[in-house]
Protein backbone atom coordinates (compact mmCIF):
# COMPACT_ATOMS: atom_id res chain seq x y z
CA UNK A 1 0.00 0.00 0.00
CA UNK A 2 1.25 3.46 -0.94
CA UNK A 3 0.53 5.92 1.84
CA UNK A 4 -0.52 9.23 0.35
CA UNK A 5 -0.11 12.46 2.25
CA UNK A 6 -0.84 16.17 2.18
CA UNK A 7 0.65 19.16 3.96
CA UNK A 8 -0.86 22.34 5.35
CA UNK A 9 1.40 25.30 6.12
CA UNK A 10 0.45 28.52 7.94
CA UNK A 11 2.30 31.80 7.50
CA UNK A 12 2.27 35.17 9.26
CA UNK A 13 2.12 38.51 7.44
CA UNK A 14 4.21 41.32 8.95
CA UNK A 15 4.38 45.06 8.41
CA UNK A 16 7.61 45.73 6.54
CA UNK A 17 8.39 48.78 8.68
CA UNK A 18 7.37 47.75 12.21
CA UNK A 19 7.70 43.97 12.03
CA UNK A 20 4.27 43.64 13.66
CA UNK A 21 1.61 41.29 12.28
CA UNK A 22 -0.62 42.96 9.74
CA UNK A 23 -3.57 42.05 7.56
CA UNK A 24 -3.35 42.38 3.80
CA UNK A 25 -6.73 41.59 2.28
CA UNK A 26 -5.63 42.24 -1.29
CA UNK A 27 -2.77 39.79 -0.86
CA UNK A 28 -5.04 37.15 0.63
CA UNK A 29 -7.60 37.54 -2.16
CA UNK A 30 -4.86 37.29 -4.77
CA UNK A 31 -3.63 34.05 -3.24
CA UNK A 32 -7.02 32.44 -2.73
CA UNK A 33 -8.13 32.90 -6.36
CA UNK A 34 -7.59 31.37 -8.78
CA UNK A 35 -6.76 27.89 -7.56
CA UNK A 36 -3.42 26.40 -8.45
CA UNK A 37 -3.03 22.86 -9.69
CA UNK A 38 -0.83 21.61 -6.84
CA UNK A 39 -2.10 23.60 -3.86
CA UNK A 40 -5.02 25.59 -2.50
CA UNK A 41 -5.01 28.67 -0.29
CA UNK A 42 -7.30 29.69 2.55
CA UNK A 43 -7.56 32.31 5.27
CA UNK A 44 -6.91 31.47 8.92
CA UNK A 45 -8.26 32.67 12.29
CA UNK A 46 -6.40 35.99 12.15
CA UNK A 47 -6.44 38.47 9.29
CA UNK A 48 -2.62 38.41 9.46
CA UNK A 49 -2.42 34.70 8.64
CA UNK A 50 -2.65 32.68 5.46
CA UNK A 51 -2.67 28.91 4.94
CA UNK A 52 -1.76 26.69 2.02
CA UNK A 53 -2.66 23.04 1.45
CA UNK A 54 -0.97 20.72 -1.01
CA UNK A 55 -2.97 18.38 -3.13
CA UNK A 56 -2.82 14.66 -2.27
CA UNK A 57 0.78 13.59 -2.82
CA UNK A 58 2.30 10.17 -3.45
CA UNK A 59 5.95 11.20 -3.56
CA UNK A 60 8.00 13.82 -1.77
CA UNK A 61 8.84 15.36 -5.15
CA UNK A 62 5.18 16.18 -5.72
CA UNK A 63 4.98 17.69 -2.25
CA UNK A 64 8.12 19.77 -2.73
CA UNK A 65 6.79 21.21 -5.99
CA UNK A 66 3.59 22.22 -4.23
CA UNK A 67 5.37 23.71 -1.21
CA UNK A 68 7.80 25.72 -3.30
CA UNK A 69 5.05 26.74 -5.71
CA UNK A 70 2.96 28.30 -2.98
CA UNK A 71 5.89 29.85 -1.15
CA UNK A 72 7.19 31.58 -4.27
CA UNK A 73 3.71 32.83 -5.11
CA UNK A 74 3.27 34.08 -1.54
CA UNK A 75 6.64 35.86 -1.64
CA UNK A 76 5.72 37.62 -4.89
CA UNK A 77 2.27 38.65 -3.62
CA UNK A 78 3.74 39.93 -0.36
CA UNK A 79 6.35 42.00 -2.18
CA UNK A 80 3.62 43.53 -4.36
CA UNK A 81 1.56 44.36 -1.27
CA UNK A 82 4.52 45.83 0.63
CA UNK A 83 4.41 43.29 3.47
CA UNK A 84 6.79 40.61 4.68
CA UNK A 85 6.12 36.95 5.42
CA UNK A 86 7.30 35.12 8.52
CA UNK A 87 7.71 31.34 8.31
CA UNK A 88 7.71 30.91 12.07
CA UNK A 89 5.63 29.15 14.68
CA UNK A 90 4.99 32.35 16.68
CA UNK A 91 5.11 36.07 15.97
CA UNK A 92 8.31 37.56 17.43
CA UNK A 93 6.43 40.75 18.26
CA UNK A 94 2.74 41.60 18.52
CA UNK A 95 0.75 44.77 19.10
CA UNK A 96 -0.86 45.57 22.45
CA UNK A 97 -4.36 45.66 20.91
CA UNK A 98 -6.49 42.66 19.90
CA UNK A 99 -5.96 41.40 16.35
CA UNK A 100 -8.43 41.54 13.50
CA UNK A 101 -10.12 38.15 13.21
CA UNK A 102 -11.21 36.50 10.00
CA UNK A 103 -14.75 37.62 9.21
CA UNK A 104 -16.16 34.11 8.64
CA UNK A 105 -18.93 33.05 11.00
CA UNK A 106 -16.95 30.10 12.35
CA UNK A 107 -13.88 32.14 13.20
CA UNK A 108 -16.03 34.92 14.63
CA UNK A 109 -17.73 32.46 17.00
CA UNK A 110 -14.36 30.97 17.90
CA UNK A 111 -13.03 34.41 18.78
CA UNK A 112 -16.02 35.17 20.96
CA UNK A 113 -15.70 31.85 22.79
CA UNK A 114 -11.95 31.95 23.40
CA UNK A 115 -11.50 35.65 24.13
CA UNK A 116 -7.93 36.53 25.06
CA UNK A 117 -6.68 33.14 23.84
CA UNK A 118 -7.70 34.06 20.29
CA UNK A 119 -6.31 37.56 20.80
CA UNK A 120 -2.85 36.03 21.12
CA UNK A 121 -3.25 33.35 18.47
CA UNK A 122 -0.31 34.68 16.49
CA UNK A 123 0.94 31.13 16.05
CA UNK A 124 1.36 29.06 12.93
CA UNK A 125 1.61 25.34 12.44
CA UNK A 126 2.43 22.64 9.92
CA UNK A 127 -0.21 19.92 9.68
CA UNK A 128 0.53 16.65 7.90
CA UNK A 129 -2.26 14.35 6.71
CA UNK A 130 -1.53 10.72 5.89
CA UNK A 131 -4.13 8.57 4.16
CA UNK A 132 -5.58 5.53 5.95
CA UNK A 133 -7.86 2.75 4.78
CA UNK A 134 -10.32 2.97 7.68
CA UNK A 135 -10.98 4.87 10.88
CA UNK A 136 -10.21 1.76 12.90
CA UNK A 137 -6.74 1.78 11.32
CA UNK A 138 -6.57 5.47 12.13
CA UNK A 139 -7.28 4.79 15.78
CA UNK A 140 -4.50 2.19 15.94
CA UNK A 141 -2.16 4.74 14.39
CA UNK A 142 -3.22 7.45 16.86
CA UNK A 143 -2.55 5.13 19.78
CA UNK A 144 0.87 4.26 18.40
CA UNK A 145 1.80 7.87 17.66
CA UNK A 146 1.48 9.04 21.24
CA UNK A 147 5.06 8.23 22.43
CA UNK A 148 6.56 9.93 19.35
CA UNK A 149 4.63 13.21 19.25
CA UNK A 150 6.96 15.10 21.60
CA UNK A 151 9.96 14.11 19.49
CA UNK A 152 8.26 15.35 16.32
CA UNK A 153 7.51 18.62 18.12
CA UNK A 154 11.15 18.95 19.15
CA UNK A 155 12.39 18.33 15.60
CA UNK A 156 9.91 20.95 14.34
CA UNK A 157 10.58 23.59 17.03
CA UNK A 158 10.64 26.99 15.30
CA UNK A 159 9.14 29.63 17.61
CA UNK A 160 11.63 30.91 20.19
CA UNK A 161 10.56 34.58 20.25
CA UNK A 162 7.44 36.11 21.76
CA UNK A 163 6.57 39.73 22.60
CA UNK A 164 10.01 40.95 21.60
CA UNK A 165 11.92 38.58 23.83
CA UNK A 166 13.51 35.17 23.73
CA UNK A 167 10.91 32.99 25.44
CA UNK A 168 13.59 30.47 26.49
CA UNK A 169 11.43 27.89 24.72
CA UNK A 170 12.31 26.26 21.42
CA UNK A 171 8.59 26.18 20.58
CA UNK A 172 6.46 28.86 22.20
CA UNK A 173 3.62 27.78 19.92
CA UNK A 174 3.40 24.41 21.71
CA UNK A 175 3.09 26.24 25.02
CA UNK A 176 0.42 28.58 23.69
CA UNK A 177 -1.70 25.67 22.50
CA UNK A 178 -1.96 24.36 26.05
CA UNK A 179 -4.47 27.19 26.64
CA UNK A 180 -7.11 25.75 24.31
CA UNK A 181 -10.05 23.72 25.59
CA UNK A 182 -8.88 20.43 24.01
CA UNK A 183 -5.15 19.95 23.50
CA UNK A 184 -2.12 17.75 24.13
CA UNK A 185 -1.67 14.10 23.27
CA UNK A 186 -4.85 12.30 22.26
CA UNK A 187 -6.14 9.71 24.73
CA UNK A 188 -6.10 5.99 24.00
CA UNK A 189 -9.13 4.79 22.04
CA UNK A 190 -10.33 1.21 21.79
CA UNK A 191 -11.65 1.56 18.23
CA UNK A 192 -13.30 3.97 15.80
CA UNK A 193 -16.62 3.69 17.61
CA UNK A 194 -14.97 4.71 20.86
CA UNK A 195 -13.33 7.66 19.09
CA UNK A 196 -16.67 8.79 17.69
CA UNK A 197 -18.39 8.46 21.07
CA UNK A 198 -15.80 10.47 22.91
CA UNK A 199 -15.58 13.10 20.19
CA UNK A 200 -19.36 13.52 20.42
CA UNK A 201 -19.03 13.93 24.16
CA UNK A 202 -16.71 16.87 23.58
CA UNK A 203 -19.03 18.36 20.98
CA UNK A 204 -21.90 18.14 23.44
CA UNK A 205 -20.13 20.61 25.74
CA UNK A 206 -20.37 24.34 25.17
CA UNK A 207 -16.61 24.88 24.73
CA UNK A 208 -15.96 22.78 21.60
CA UNK A 209 -17.59 24.39 18.59
CA UNK A 210 -16.92 21.60 16.10
CA UNK A 211 -14.52 18.74 15.41
CA UNK A 212 -11.99 21.19 14.00
CA UNK A 213 -11.80 22.81 17.44
CA UNK A 214 -10.35 19.61 18.93
CA UNK A 215 -6.69 20.54 19.22
CA UNK A 216 -5.04 17.20 19.94
CA UNK A 217 -1.51 16.93 18.58
CA UNK A 218 -2.85 14.16 16.34
CA UNK A 219 -6.44 13.35 15.41
CA UNK A 220 -8.61 11.76 12.75
CA UNK A 221 -9.72 14.21 10.10
CA UNK A 222 -13.47 14.70 9.82
CA UNK A 223 -13.14 15.86 6.19
CA UNK A 224 -10.68 13.39 4.71
CA UNK A 225 -9.74 9.70 5.25
CA UNK A 226 -6.55 10.70 7.01
CA UNK A 227 -4.69 10.87 10.28
CA UNK A 228 -3.72 14.48 10.88
CA UNK A 229 -0.53 15.21 12.83
CA UNK A 230 -0.63 18.79 14.16
CA UNK A 231 2.31 18.97 16.55
CA UNK A 232 4.72 20.87 14.29
CA UNK A 233 5.48 24.58 14.18
CA UNK A 234 5.45 26.33 10.81
CA UNK A 235 8.82 25.63 9.22
CA UNK A 236 11.45 28.03 7.91
CA UNK A 237 12.18 26.18 4.67
CA UNK A 238 10.21 23.87 2.44
CA UNK A 239 12.82 21.14 2.91
CA UNK A 240 12.28 21.36 6.70
CA UNK A 241 8.58 20.75 6.13
CA UNK A 242 9.29 17.90 3.74
CA UNK A 243 11.62 16.19 6.23
CA UNK A 244 8.81 16.21 8.78
CA UNK A 245 6.33 14.91 6.24
CA UNK A 246 8.63 12.03 5.27
CA UNK A 247 9.14 11.06 8.91
CA UNK A 248 5.44 11.30 9.69
CA UNK A 249 4.38 9.28 6.65
CA UNK A 250 6.91 6.56 7.50
CA UNK A 251 5.70 6.49 11.09
CA UNK A 252 2.04 6.19 10.08
CA UNK A 253 2.97 3.52 7.52
CA UNK A 254 4.86 1.53 10.18
CA UNK A 255 2.04 1.74 12.71
CA UNK A 256 -0.75 1.04 10.22
CA UNK A 257 1.07 -1.92 8.67
CA UNK A 258 1.97 -3.60 11.96
CA UNK A 259 0.23 -6.90 12.61
CA UNK A 260 -1.96 -6.50 15.72
CA UNK A 261 -0.49 -8.44 18.61
CA UNK A 262 -2.45 -10.64 21.00
CA UNK A 263 -0.06 -9.58 23.75
CA UNK A 264 -1.26 -6.43 25.57
CA UNK A 265 0.96 -3.45 24.86
CA UNK A 266 1.93 -1.19 27.74
CA UNK A 267 0.27 2.21 27.37
CA UNK A 268 2.39 5.26 28.24
CA UNK A 269 1.08 7.16 31.24
CA UNK A 270 -0.75 10.27 30.00
CA UNK A 271 0.91 12.56 32.52
CA UNK A 272 4.33 11.53 31.19
CA UNK A 273 3.27 12.24 27.63
CA UNK A 274 1.92 15.61 28.71
CA UNK A 275 5.09 16.65 30.51
CA UNK A 276 7.01 15.33 27.51
CA UNK A 277 5.31 17.87 25.25
CA UNK A 278 6.31 20.68 27.63
CA UNK A 279 9.84 19.30 27.75
CA UNK A 280 10.06 19.22 23.95
CA UNK A 281 8.71 22.77 23.71
CA UNK A 282 11.23 24.02 26.25
CA UNK A 283 14.42 22.36 25.02
CA UNK A 284 13.76 21.22 21.46
CA UNK A 285 16.55 18.93 20.31
CA UNK A 286 19.04 20.26 22.88
CA UNK A 287 17.77 18.46 25.94
CA UNK A 288 16.22 15.20 27.00
CA UNK A 289 12.87 13.80 25.97
CA UNK A 290 10.58 11.51 27.90
CA UNK A 291 11.04 7.90 26.87
CA UNK A 292 8.66 5.01 27.22
CA UNK A 293 7.96 3.48 29.72
CA UNK A 294 9.56 6.31 31.70
CA UNK A 295 12.57 8.48 32.34
CA UNK A 296 14.36 10.81 29.96
CA UNK A 297 16.87 10.17 27.21
CA UNK A 298 18.81 12.62 25.00
CA UNK A 299 16.68 13.93 22.15
CA UNK A 300 19.23 12.76 19.59
CA UNK A 301 19.02 9.22 20.98
CA UNK A 302 15.23 9.33 20.75
CA UNK A 303 15.47 10.48 17.13
CA UNK A 304 17.84 7.60 16.34
CA UNK A 305 15.28 5.18 17.81
CA UNK A 306 12.59 6.66 15.57
CA UNK A 307 14.76 6.34 12.48
CA UNK A 308 15.42 2.69 13.29
CA UNK A 309 11.71 2.07 13.91
CA UNK A 310 10.60 3.52 10.56
CA UNK A 311 13.60 2.44 8.45
CA UNK A 312 11.69 -0.16 6.36
CA UNK A 313 8.91 2.31 5.58
CA UNK A 314 11.42 4.99 4.57
CA UNK A 315 13.11 2.47 2.29
CA UNK A 316 9.83 1.43 0.69
CA UNK A 317 8.94 5.06 -0.01
CA UNK A 318 12.38 5.85 -1.43
CA UNK A 319 12.95 8.43 1.31
CA UNK A 320 15.87 6.89 3.22
CA UNK A 321 18.65 9.01 1.72
CA UNK A 322 16.57 12.18 1.82
CA UNK A 323 15.75 11.72 5.50
CA UNK A 324 19.34 10.81 6.38
CA UNK A 325 20.51 14.00 4.66
CA UNK A 326 17.82 16.05 6.38
CA UNK A 327 18.67 14.70 9.81
CA UNK A 328 22.36 15.42 9.21
CA UNK A 329 21.43 19.00 8.27
CA UNK A 330 19.28 19.27 11.38
CA UNK A 331 22.14 18.09 13.55
CA UNK A 332 24.57 20.49 11.84
CA UNK A 333 22.46 23.64 11.47
CA UNK A 334 19.96 23.07 14.25
CA UNK A 335 16.20 23.41 14.29
CA UNK A 336 14.38 26.48 13.05
CA UNK A 337 14.50 27.84 16.59
CA UNK A 338 18.30 27.53 16.59
CA UNK A 339 18.56 29.32 13.25
CA UNK A 340 16.24 32.11 14.39
CA UNK A 341 18.35 32.68 17.50
CA UNK A 342 21.52 32.72 15.42
CA UNK A 343 20.00 35.39 13.17
CA UNK A 344 19.07 37.61 16.12
CA UNK A 345 22.54 37.23 17.62
CA UNK A 346 24.01 38.21 14.26
CA UNK A 347 21.90 41.23 13.40
CA UNK A 348 18.89 41.60 15.68
CA UNK A 349 15.30 41.53 14.50
CA UNK A 350 16.21 43.04 11.12
CA UNK A 351 18.34 39.99 10.40
CA UNK A 352 15.53 37.75 11.65
CA UNK A 353 13.13 39.30 9.13
CA UNK A 354 15.73 38.76 6.40
CA UNK A 355 16.06 35.14 7.48
CA UNK A 356 12.31 34.69 7.04
CA UNK A 357 12.50 36.19 3.55
CA UNK A 358 15.44 34.05 2.47
CA UNK A 359 13.94 30.90 3.91
CA UNK A 360 10.59 31.36 2.21
CA UNK A 361 12.01 30.73 -1.25
CA UNK A 362 15.00 28.58 -0.30
CA UNK A 363 15.45 25.55 -2.52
Amino acid sequence: MVFTFGIEEEFLLMDARTGLPTGAQELTRALITPEHGSFTTSAELLDAQVESSTRICTTRHEALDALLGFRSRLAAAAAAAGVRVAATGAAPRIADVPPVLNSSDRYRRMGVLTGAVAHEQYVNGTHIHVGIDSRDTGVRVLNGLRPWLALLGAVAANSPYWRGQDSSFASWRMVHYRRWSVQGCPPVFSDAQDYARRLQGLLDTDVVLDAGHVGWAARLSENFPTVEIRIADAQLEARDTLLLAALVRALVDTLASAVPSSVPVAVPDPELLDVGLWQAARFGMHGNLVSHPGGSIPAAEHLSALLEFVAPALEDAGDSDFVASGVARLQGMGTGADRQRAAVRSGGYAELADLYSRSLTAQ
